[in-house]
């Protein structure tokens, strides 16, 4: 069977139609031109050529094959620049999950912006997602890298996974307009003690309900839950409604709700994570390249 090498010959004599000309191109010299050529055409068993001393002319097999001879070139082409940019990490697949109060925070928009910038021809595929199934979905190897608001709980599933931290958000608290603390620049949680408060369902989001129960605890006091919310943003609404105050991250205050004022917590350790995780093992190109785009967009962030 014919190689490329070949092909490239047989173009370079049909292009110049001249073995002299196409050997100069070639940088090779005329004899073993010639022998390819001639190895080609008996691998082929027609003659593509026809050539004298003087003149060299495209036979009608010639003048088909060597359309076909640029395609096959081309094509060979195309597929090793695709190769060489998968390998860099500019082309290929990336499975991204994200939580839905991640939505809210400018590190992925800008992740993703600059991202496409950079790898335009990288297919991301988003998957909205709470944590603890992020982390599962990672280890399955469902996904390849997640916005996450926690770290890993189990031992051995963080000894798997690599996080880059973005940011440790402040938490703010979510009180309805006319409530006697809406109006203060900070507040202590212990403040709150004796108010209802608006929660997800832990089993769906235990990293923000966790943090209010530990946050509590160490100002003194255990929560009282008087209703839950599917969606973060739908806390605001029943914050709204006057039902209870809600614990969330600080991107939540660009949700302008009537009804709803936002006040800082002063409590240590009020803040909620937000970090890339993918697994240590996952070396992918592609993947690579977004975590330094992300590890870029963290040091932005915190500047």
């Amino acid at each position: 069977m014919f190689d490329f090498r070949q092909l490239r010959y047989f173009v370079a004599v049909a292009e110049e139609l001249s073995f002299t000309r196409a050997a100069i191109r070639l940088h090779l010299s005329q004899p073993p031109l010639s022998q390819q050529i001639q190895a080609l055409e008996r691998d082929l068993g027609v003659r593509l050529l026809e050539r004298d001393k003087r003149n060299v002319a495209l036979t009608e097999a010639g003048r088909v094959f060597l359309e076909e001879a640029r395609q096959i070139l081309a094509k060979a082409e195309e597929a090793r620049s695709h190769v060489l940019a998968a390998a860099a990490g500019y082309s290929g697949q990336l499975r991204l999950a994200y939580t839905v109060s991640v939505s809210f925070h400018p590190a992925l928009p800008q992740a993703l912006l600059r991202y496409g910038q950079i790898a335009p021809n990288v297919r991301i595929q988003l998957n909205e997602m709470y944590s603890e199934p992020q982390f599962a979905a990672l280890l399955a190897g469902q996904i390849d890298v997640g916005f996450v608001r926690d770290e890993p709980q189990h031992t051995k599933d963080a000894r798997s996974l690599r996080l880059t931290v973005i940011d440790r958000e402040p938490l703010l608290l979510a009180l309805p307009s006319g409530h006697p603390l809406a109006t203060r620049k900070s507040v202590r949680l212990a403040e709150v003690a004796d108010d209802a408060f608006i929660t997800q369902p832990r089993e769906l989001a235990a990293t923000l309900y966790d943090r209010l129960v530990k946050l509590a605890a160490k100002a003194g006091f255990k929560p009282r839950i008087n209703q839950h919310a599917q969606q973060i943003n739908g806390l605001l609404a029943l914050v709204a409604a006057g039902l209870g105050l809600a614990l969330v991250p600080a991107t939540m205050r660009t949700v302008r709700l009537a009804g709803v004022s936002y006040v800082p917590l002063e409590d240590a350790d009020a803040y909620l994570l937000l970090a890339a995780a993918s697994r240590i093992q996952d070396q992918s190109p592609a993947l690579e390249k977004f975590l330094a785009t992300v590890a870029e967009v963290a040091v932005v962030s915190s500047l």
